[in-house]
């Protein structure tokens, strides 16, 4: 499906019936009514905060430099478990706990089980409202293109938009891409530490349980690597917001497709995260 843009009126869909491209008159689905990313929201991440900490009585605080998102929970859980993660009680978000753990020399904030584009998004526009300087984001992912055996880790430079978020803050396209510099600081830090990781595309969908097979095929013809439920939002939005954010998938299943799906790895694959999330965090410079 491509959309026909004359400044930010959408007039026309052209969609693919029967194999045939056609330029319709439908009207437009509501995700694409009514949208100009560059017109300032009323509603910001700054007043909510500010509303939060007046009902909690916190005085302002700000977040580590750097801070993790945690779609599992897996990392969230070892950390707590081993009483390495310590809650942050200055965090005013009204759906979430922030913990803080040390890594590489680093003191890092973390929110665990931050499923999903909307939101990934909302906790990540209130970390960089409240200070955070880089975003990681690291979730389990489904394999599109086989890229060798689960688990192992992709590096995402690029995000098929297939979900609702993204065209919040940016006019239509297929793709989010990432900030280049942050994929080859990335990619340098962990060749330098040994790590093995890919680099490649993904797709980003709200809609697990709806990965069709013609949807998966017609992923693969595009050379897409895995499917997750983040990175397209989060890179979407760090460009509109000029955020530093970076997107990881841990590839550890094909759908259920295979028997022993899912297996992360020791630890549900939180020593392997660990050490990738170490080797960057040691090559990020400051923003």
């Amino acid at each position: 499906m491509q959309i026909h843009e004359p400044g930010f009126r959408w007039r026309s869909i052209r969609a693919t019936v029967l194999g045939s491209d056609h330029v319709v008159g439908l009207p437009l689905p509501p995700i694409l009514r009514n949208k100009n990313p560059r017109t300032p929201s009323v509603f910001t991440p700054d007043a909510l905060l500010r509303e939060a900490r007046r009902q909690k009585g916190l005085t302002q605080t700000n977040v580590p430099r750097i801070c993790v998102l945690d779609p599992d929970g897996d990392l969230l859980r070892r950390l707590r478990r081993t009483g390495a993660a310590r809650s942050s009680e200055g965090w005013p978000c009204y759906h979430t706990e922030l913990y803080t753990f040390a890594l590489a020399g680093e003191i890092l904030g973390i929110v665990g089980c931050a499923v999903g584009a909307p939101y990934a998004v909302l906790i990540a526009e209130e970390m960089f409202a409240s200070g955070c300087e880089l975003l990681i984001s690291i979730t389990s992912a489904g394999q599109i293109t086989p890229a060798g055996e689960p688990p192992y880790f992709v590096v995402i430079d690029r995000a098929l938009r297939d979900e609702g978020t993204s065209y919040h803050y940016a006019a239509p396209e297929d793709f989010a891409a990432a900030d280049p510099e942050l994929i080859a600081m990335a990619t340098r830090a962990l060749a330098d530490a040994g790590q093995s990781a890919i680099v490649g595309p993904s797709w980003t969908t709200d809609a697990p349980f709806r990965e069709t097979a013609e949807a998966i095929g017609a992923a693969r013809r595009q050379g897409i690597l895995a499917v997750e439920m983040e990175a397209a939002a989060l890179y979407t939005f760090a460009r509109a917001k000029g955020a530093r954010v970076l997107c990881i998938a841990h590839v550890t299943n094909t759908m259920g497709q295979a028997g022993a799906d899912f297996e992360k790895g020791e630890a549900d694959g939180t020593a392997d995260v660990l050490t990738l999330l170490g080797a960057i965090v040691k090559a990020a410079p400051a923003g």
